[in-house]
């Protein structure tokens, strides 16, 4: 009866023990891919469905990747983990914001993103290559979300090129993500936090892997082209 109100009762416990095992250095990949799995089962629980394509793609090559997505809500940062990481080891570019965030922050500081700070384009540029490059060179993928906000429709002027210059700076392949995640909307009080829409499926799509040549151009259409196409396939899903 009271889906939303079902799962962030649990969900605060997941965050908790997670956060508690951060804090003393006790909380691995493995662990951060399980949590991801229990918010996945309990969005499961409340009636959400959510449908998976093309991970296998993850697996057509060696070494790690740049994952380049659209954004839309707090789930796929909250259940990409489990997808992800049991292929590769992977972290995320962030906002600066979220490694102070109350509790969580333990959690997203352990898995050694890359900050942002939204504010300043050149140097969170500068940032994403430098620190990008260095988390790939140790094997770690990295999912960058390129938007300049979260949004439930996609532009692709939106789209920026941080992503693909990062692949092309640490010469490794780029794997496109397209998602609609809009049933967990914008919170009244806490964005991150809204109402749980059953109603609403969730889908995940990995794209093709591909290899940056030149500037990036044609690797970035390619990658707003498959989002937008999926984004379009789902409509009325």
């Amino acid at each position: 009866m009271w889906p939303s109100l079902y799962f962030y009762s649990h969900f605060i416990g997941v965050v908790f023990r997670a956060s508690n095992l951060a804090k003393t250095g006790r909380y691995d990949g493995r662990m951060w891919a399980e949590s991801s799995l229990e918010v996945l089962h309990l969005l499961e629980r409340i009636g959400m469905r959510v449908e998976i394509n093309g991970l296998e793609e993850l697996t057509r090559f060696e070494g790690p990747c740049v994952i380049i997505g659209n954004h839309m809500s707090m789930m796929e940062t909250l259940i990409l983990p489990v997808m992800v990481q049991p292929l590769k080891p992977v972290t995320f570019v962030v906002k600066e914001s979220l490694l102070t965030y109350p509790v969580f922050q333990h959690v997203m500081r352990s898995r050694n993103p890359v900050a942002v700070t939204r504010n300043n384009p050149r140097q969170d540029l500068k940032i994403v290559l430098e620190e990008g490059e260095e988390r790939l060179g140790k094997g770690i993928s990295i999912i960058v979300f390129p938007q300049t906000t979260r949004t439930n429709t996609f532009d692709p002027v939106q789209m920026s090129s941080i992503g693909v210059k990062l692949a092309k700076k640490a010469d490794v392949p780029v794997v496109p993500l397209a998602l609609k995640t809009d049933a967990w909307t914008n919170g009244k009080y806490i964005k991150d936090f809204g109402k749980l829409s059953v109603k609403q499926r969730v889908f995940f799509a990995f794209g093709p892997h591909l290899r940056v040549v030149g500037k990036g151009n044609e690797e970035l259409r390619i990658v707003t082209d498959f989002i937008g196409a999926k984004l379009a396939g789902w409509q009325g899903k």
